[in-house]
């Protein structure tokens, strides 16, 4: 049997819910599917500061964000299996699901879902390219029971 991912989670904030450690390997195993096995994922959780510092850095956004991506060189992925790091700004999560009014678990999930494509190859610059990866994202979460969060809840 498959042992999945692994998964390396490190908090440098402590306040407000995050994930448990499964949950990041429930989502990235369903992300990779049966080729999970052999492939490494490292996760940091930051605050609002740092993932603004990274987000100017390293695409020139002078802003703080969900999630940013940093796939592994070619070189590492390809012999150790490790995909990148994800580095994801908690309170910035909590924040969208409070304005999008969603459940705040299957926002974090997204997000995860939505990283581990981007260090998969995926993008979306481009409106094809966009599509694509947005296709996978719900192929993806409802694989996870999670609804499709593109599609808007009726007000009433």
């Amino acid at each position: 049997m498959s042992t999945g991912a692994s998964v390396s989670v490190s908090r440098q904030v402590r306040r407000g819910w995050t994930p448990a450690a499964r949950d990041f390997r429930l989502w990235a195993d369903t992300v990779l599917g049966q080729g999970a096995s052999g492939h490494e994922l490292s996760v940091l959780l930051v605050g609002e500061r740092r993932s603004r510092t990274l987000n100017a850095r390293y695409r020139g956004r002078d802003k703080s964000t969900n999630v940013l991506s940093f796939p592994a060189p070619p070189v590492a992925s390809q012999s150790s299996g490790m995909l990148g790091d994800l580095v994801i700004c908690p309170a910035v999560l909590r924040a969208e699901a409070r304005e999008q009014d969603k459940d705040v678990r299957a926002h974090w999930a997204h997000m995860v879902v939505h990283g581990m494509l981007h260090l998969l190859g995926y993008d979306h610059e481009r409106e094809p390219d966009a599509q694509r990866m947005e296709r996978r994202e719900v192929r993806v979460l409802r694989r996870l029971g999670i609804a499709n969060p593109y599609v808007r809840k009726s007000k009433r």
